[in-house]
């Protein structure tokens, strides 16, 4: 039997790893006996893609069974490519697993176009069915498969994770073909959030054994996986289990970058300092900062212990952002302004922001009209008003989420947001409201508008006309330096390492080109930058005071994993900017007026550090 089994990813990136085809590849191979009776294939493809090809695509390879993983976002595609393949495939079955037909199945087999789904996990009951089919038989009465025109049952028990085989230590999946690894650690949910899915089943939480997981760690650091995606809805909720994994990586990927979901209770100084001491990024559920919403939909929260933990990280230095859902059952847009506000205090590296989704199966879901939650009754099954929040208002909300990640988090604010909103006097929130404004419709649109490339000049003009309007201009030099610093900062972040070469010979810095570094940025500066970095996070009214706006010039790179900066005179500054790779130093020296014996210390540095190197 020829089996097709189908991923459809949000778009291309290092996340889209086809894991839950991988899981049933392995589990079909892994069975005595189907070995030699079906062969699996995964087939990716991509939101945007024209379901008629994706269809010819699996056509080509003649399969008699083609599963499709379905979620939210593939709801669509998936069943436009079922209706395809039915045209182009007679008799072919086809069927659907994944979070949609668990949650939804209705939804799906009102389609008519699968002839059976998978609910719950999907192992054990796939490879009962696939048993069946393989008999010539038809896959009734299988716990977890529902056939069209059966109730759902219950979910069934999900199989032992020990028989549950690794695709990735099997090498069916190739982390670096991506550029990133989904990694599942256990499977359920602790929690049970009036919203979320995640912890329907009847499994628990069932967490893959300490050995596998080493196994799969080594594999990621051999290939040199840029970056992991840990999958656990909370990665520490057994903390000394997530030290002892966070300990592993630490001894055996420390080059790797990990994507952790955390509840911020199980943070303790520790494991604050554990996080820190690799290269991983925390995601933390906030939700809201209203105790009254986060009870209504089973959640707690304690304000100062929240502070608290988040205060753990920041001392450490681990990156870590919040999540925020506007929209959930008592809150309003001032409610949800306030949560912005709280979130913004701590310091996070980033929000993300997000509607409430009423899914199916859901208790949400099951209480909307009770609670008044309108909805859409489609994916993405975006609220659309509530009791307390009116359409008008979750536009509102929507603009705000939006200015935030624009200008906040891909902005790369963090540094410096609070102190200008703080010599403001705007609540960071206002402060929003207002980019929010000056983005308009762009704003409505989604923050995916707006490229990379423009939000530096957008932060900039904002900048500009609101401390002009809240007559602060003598403040503007100020900020538009902070702006300016950490924007060249976040590009030498990401910009790859200097090369550093032997010390040159005198001779060589003087007669032959140089070329300055392109990871390299030449910057000015209203201000003294070095004065700037040493008085940390400071009030602007109180550092304008202490010092004059002298200017200063400066060179920012990437140098071992950190950012260098230097601030250099104005006239070692032009040097560098002269350097083009066609004239040598020592004619650009000499039209500067700059004393070789006093240039000659600095070219040795700036070759030797890498900042610039000889042309060819």
């Amino acid at each position: 039997m020829n089996i097709t089994l189908i991923a459809i990813h949000p778009e291309r990136s290092p996340q889209a790893v086809p894991l839950a085809c991988a899981f049933l590849k392995e589990a079909l191979l892994a069975d005595a006996s189907l070995r030699g009776k079906v062969e699996a294939e995964v087939l990716e493809f991509f939101l945007g893609d024209d379901p008629a090809r994706c269809a010819e695509s699996i056509a080509q390879a003649k399969p008699q069974l083609v599963a499709f993983s379905v979620y939210v976002w593939s709801r669509e595609s998936a069943i436009e490519t079922a209706r395809e393949l039915r045209s182009r495939v007679p008799g072919v079955v086809i069927c659907a697993g994944g979070a949609e037909p668990t949650a939804n199945p209705a939804g799906l087999l009102e389609t008519g176009l699968f002839d059976f789904l998978v609910r719950g996990e999907g192992e054990g009951p796939f490879l009962q069915a696939v048993k069946l089919l393989a008999q010539g038989a038809v896959p009734q009465g299988v716990p977890g498969v529902v056939l069209p025109g059966e109730a759902p049952g219950a979910l069934p028990a999900p199989l032992d994770l020990e028989q549950i085989p690794s695709p990735y230590l099997s090498g069916q999946l190739d982390p670096a073909v991506p550029g990133g690894a989904l990694w599942q650690l256990s499977r359920g949910c602790d929690f049970a959030c009036a919203f979320c899915y995640d912890h329907k089943g009847n499994g628990g939480v069932r967490r893959f054994a300490l050995k596998r997981i080493e196994a799969e760690l080594r594999l990621f650091a051999r290939l040199r996986v840029p970056q992991v995606f840990v999958l656990d809805s909370t990665f520490n909720k057994v903390p000394q289990r997530a030290k002892e994994i966070l300990r592993l990586i630490r001894k055996l990927a420390p080059g790797v970058h990990f994507h952790f979901e955390v509840r911020s209770e199980f943070i303790d100084a520790e494991m604050a300092e554990l996080f820190a001491s690799i290269t991983c990024s925390l995601q933390i559920g906030l939700q809201s900062a209203d105790p009254a919403v986060l009870r209504g939909v089973g959640r707690g929260f304690d304000r100062d212990d929240f502070v608290m933990r988040a205060s753990l990280l920041n001392r450490t230095g681990a990156i870590f952002g919040f999540d925020l859902i506007y929209g959930l059952p008592g809150d309003s847009l001032k409610l949800f302004r306030s949560s912005l506000d709280f979130a913004l205090s701590l310091y996070p590296n980033h929000l993300d922001i997000f509607p409430l989704a009423v899914l199916p199966g859901t208790r949400l879901h099951a209480k909307a009209d009770a609670l008044g939650l309108e909805h859409l009754k489609v994916p993405p099954y975006t609220v659309l008003s509530t009791q307390t929040f009116s359409a008008k208002e979750l536009k509102e909300a929507s603009g705000l989420a939006a200015a935030c990640d624009v200008f906040y988090s891909r902005g790369k604010a963090v540094a410096w947001f609070n102190a200008v909103t703080s010599t403001l006097k705007l609540s960071p929130s206002a402060f929003l409201a207002g980019f929010a404004a000056l983005l308009g419709e762009r704003a409505e649109k989604g923050e995916k508008e707006i490229a990379e490339g423009e939000i530096w000049g957008l932060q900039r003009e904002f900048l500009t006309a609101l401390f002009q309007q809240k007559k602060k201009a003598r403040l503007l030099p100020l900020a538009l330096d902070l702006a300016d610093y950490h924007h060249y900062y976040a590009e030498a972040l990401l910009a790859a390492p200097l090369v550093p070469a032997r010390k040159p010979r005198n001779s060589d810095l003087l007669q032959r080109p140089l070329s300055l570094c392109a990871a390299v940025t030449l910057a000015r500066f209203n201000y003294e930058i070095l004065d700037m970095l040493e008085a940390g996070d400071f009030d602007l009214r109180e550092f304008a005071d202490c010092f004059e706006p002298a200017g200063s010039c400066a060179i920012i790179y990437p140098a071992e994993g950190e950012v260098a900066t230097e601030s250099v005179s104005p006239a070692y500054f032009e040097l560098l900017r002269l350097l083009d790779g066609k004239r040598s130093a020592g004619e650009i020296c000499k039209e500067l007026g700059l004393p070789i014996t006093d240039a000659l210390p600095f070219l040795e540095f700036v070759v030797s550090d890498g900042v610039a190197t000889f042309s060819r």
